[in-house]
């Protein structure tokens, strides 16, 4: 048989032979160079144990490569074991996509800084979460999300100080370690320099990739409990950032940390609300003008917190739209003011705010229609109005289902016109049917010639596009008079009523308006 090479044996059978070729040469060497065993060998051989000592020989030779064979086999596996811990472990305290530190470092590396001895300052931690990033994977999908992460990590790197410390948190969130006591103006500095950076444009496929970002900042000092501690005020003020506007930094103040918890405990009160009914419909009356008859009423949440009393919609709405409770809160609304329409006389229309969120759903019609069909509303009392805002955020998105939703025969109005992004395209490409105009020109029209002839312009342009107008905020005789001499169609306001429950729109579809509507108005304003 052909010899086997070193490529074909195994290790532990390569060391296991030259052991026995050692040993064999070292015996026979011996055995020539010094006689030692030449009487044992004539004993032997006089005695005819020759196979016997040679198969003892063998014997002992073979136990001896079997014990080195083990040992050097166990040594492989111990160090074959102790390479895959050191990679576990570095795997463990990095992120795989863009190899910095993850979150785990980061609070070692701030728990390691607290338990030094220098200084009553150890440091800061700059908690960087990136602005407009989910937009980045919807449209380019996560291949373009994954580049843009991987810059922002080779720009963070190239931003941190000496014995500063980039790590990625997860998702879209970073944070920075500056291990050094520096003083609030240079940390301003280092977090104007990085949010300048990710502003910078992401080369891929061809394409520009834009992303932003806001910075919370928390000082690291001796007085701090442990580490997450210190990440938790970082994103106090992170967040506080993002509440004022994006795109800049805050340092962390004692008061975010209050108000924080109060958000939170709305939030879990909000939700508990929309989930037992607590937010209800309330209805303020539309009039149409001069004659001022009831044609319709829009639809107003209203909250009967069982410890505040009752809450007005900017007390609870933005948080609803912030944490995307904003669609099951005005689903159960429209179910429940549809419900109580049905009982009104037929010519009464119903006016609900789709919030600019659910235009984003696709199955937005699909969803409203559900609940007509389910309350058995007719589809042409239903009034629906969106803000300015929607147009901006998608206009294609929106556009299909306000034609889905006039296809069913209800009627889209513009709410708030003149206060948000809408232009002449926007009224051109997309068929509305009314506009609202914002109460903060209604209400001074008396009084300034410049908001006058402003809402004198809209109902004109209303009037030449074929929309009907309805001016808000009404609360005097005079608005009214003027307004009407305009040609402005419909008007809503305190001066007709107040929002108010089904009850009261009850009692003034069955007596007097002009009586029961003052009672409403003193009873909720």
């Amino acid at each position: 048989m052909p010899a086997k090479s070193r490529a074909t044996w195994g290790e532990g059978e390569f060391y296991e032979a030259l052991c026995l070729l050692v040993i064999a040469g070292f015996w026979s060497l011996i055995g020539a160079k010094f006689g030692v065993f030449a009487a044992f060998n004539r004993f032997i051989l006089e005695n005819g144990l020759s196979d016997l000592f040679n198969f003892a020989v063998l014997m002992g030779l073979t136990m001896v490569g079997v014990t080195v064979r083990k040992s050097l086999k166990l040594r492989r596996v111990m160090r074959e074991r102790d390479l895959a811990a050191a990679h576990a472990e570095s795997v463990a305290r990095h992120d795989a996509l863009t190899g910095l530190p993850n979150r785990r470092l980061l609070l070692e590396a701030v728990d390691k800084l607290l338990r030094g001895d220098t200084g009553p300052v150890a440091g800061a931690v700059l908690l960087i979460d990136i602005d407009r990033f989910k937009p980045v994977n919807d449209l380019y999908g996560h291949a373009a999300g994954d580049a843009v992460l991987c810059a922002i990590a080779d720009r963070l790197r190239s931003l941190a100080p000496g014995h500063g410390l980039a790590a990625r948190l997860g998702g879209d969130e970073f944070a920075l370690l500056v291990r050094t006591e520096v003083g609030s103006e240079v940390l301003a500095r280092l977090a104007e320099q990085i949010i300048a950076s990710i502003a910078r444009p992401v080369e891929w496929a061809q394409v520009e990739l834009k992303v932003g970002a806001t910075i919370g900042i928390s000082l690291i000092s001796r007085e701090d409990r442990d580490a997450h501690a210190i990440m938790h005020a970082a994103d106090l003020a992170m967040y506080q950032g993002k509440k004022e506007g994006r795109g800049t930094f805050r340092f962390f103040q004692s008061a975010m940390d209050l108000e924080l918890k109060e958000r939170a405990q709305l939030e879990a009160e909000l939700r508990t609300a929309i989930e037992t009914g607590q937010i209800e419909p309330f209805y303020q009356p539309v009039v149409s003008l001069p004659h001022q008859d009831l044609v319709g009423v829009e639809v107003l949440a209203r909250w009967r917190h069982p410890v505040r009393g009752l809450l007005a919609p900017d007390q609870f709405i933005p948080a609803a739209e912030e944490t995307g409770m904003i669609a099951d809160l005005s689903y159960r609304l429209l179910r429940r003011a549809c419900l109580d329409a049905r009982e009104w006389p037929s010519e009464l229309r119903l006016a609900v705010n789709i919030a600019p969120q659910q235009f984003q759903d696709r199955w937005l019609a699909e969803r409203i229609l559900a609940i007509l069909t389910e309350t058995g509303f007719p589809p042409n009392r239903l009034e629906v109005e969106i803000t300015e805002t929607a147009l901006v955020q998608d206009l294609e998105a929106t556009r299909a289902t306000l034609t889905s939703l006039q296809n069913l025969g209800v009627r889209i109005a513009l709410d708030d016109f003149g206060t948000g992004y809408s232009s002449l395209y926007h009224l051109r490409e997309l068929r509305f049917d009314k506009l609202k105009i914002d109460r903060s020109y209604v209400d001074s029209i008396t009084m300034s010639d410049e908001r006058a002839k402003l809402v004198d312009a809209i109902i004109k342009l209303g009037t030449s596009l074929g929309l009907t107008t309805t001016a808000e905020g009404i609360e005097t005789v005079a608005s009214v008079e003027w307004l009407s001499g305009q040609g402005c169609d419909y008007g809503q306001g305190y001066l007709f009523g107040a929002p108010m429950p089904k009850e009261a729109i009850d009692r003034m579809l069955s007596g007097p308006v002009a009586e029961e509507t003052d009672r409403a108005a003193r009873q909720v304003a």
